[in-house]
């Protein structure tokens, strides 16, 4: 048996961790400008509930 060709080989256990980091990075910056974007304007974005009129 030669375990070159299996140390060669990609681990599949370390490419889940990779993919799982890099999706969790991406949903970090997605959720920093969501927020930055409700900070400089509240207004705008709590509009999007429809809420009906009191009166």
């Amino acid at each position: 048996m030669d375990d070159s060709s299996l140390s060669s080989s990609i681990d599949v256990d370390k490419g889940f961790a990779i993919a799982f980091v890099i999706l969790l990075f991406l949903f970090l910056i997605v959720m920093i400008f969501r927020c930055a974007k409700l900070v400089k304007n509240p207004y705008e974005a709590s509009s999007t509930t429809a809420e009906p009129p009191l009166s």
